[in-house]
């Protein structure tokens, strides 16, 4: 999909991506090598997605909105209960009796964080943040993917400054190790 345009219009392109990805888990055979590829390429996109949203979108939540520091910590912690599955699931084959649970489980999350977000947190932004902020958090948000892990890391800092620290060289250790066992191609 393509992506660009404002953080509101980024982050929806993503959570439709993340959508279609589970919609072929669900097609692909069980047990399967794709299944196990497209649970790897779920867990690439939602990471990136969620440190992303953490290095830039969250602060511009409790700096812009009312009640914004309990906005962005209950989103910090639904995206802790995602990455949690998805380090569960970086453990585990296809073909395992807990795989197929934990990705429904993992489904069924995401989709309550997405409906929160679209639903409730991006009308208030659109709303309450001016449009050239929203374009520039658009870009940063673009430009975070890119160094963002790519890999679960439950145990890393989820609030600037640390993440904003931090998330660059897990990516990059990420990457290398993405490009070595061939993750994610």
């Amino acid at each position: 999909m393509g992506h660009g345009g404002d953080v509101i219009q980024e982050l929806t392109t993503d959570h439709r991506e993340v959508d279609e990805l589970f919609g072929q888990f669900e097609d692909a055979l069980p047990g399967s090598a794709d299944r196990k590829r497209l649970v790897d390429a779920i867990t690439i996109e939602l990471v990136r997605h969620s440190v992303a949203e953490e290095m830039h979108l969250y602060p511009a939540v409790r700096e812009h909105l009312e009640e914004g520091d309990a906005l962005a910590d209950k989103e910090i912690a639904d995206h802790a209960r995602v990455e949690q599955l998805l380090k569960d699931l970086e453990e585990r084959a296809p073909d395992d009796t807990d795989f197929d649970r934990l990705v429904v489980k993992l489904k069924t999350e995401v989709t309550s964080h997405v409906d929160d977000e679209e639903n409730h947190l991006f009308p208030q932004l659109r709303n309450h943040v001016h449009s050239y902020i929203l374009e520039s958090l658009g870009e940063k948000v673009r430009e975070a993917k890119k160094t963002a892990p790519t890999r679960p890391h439950p145990a890393a800092p989820s609030k600037p400054p640390a993440n904003r620290l931090l998330a660059p060289g897990l990516g990059l250790v990420d990457r290398a190790r993405d490009y070595v066992t061939g993750r994610g191609r």
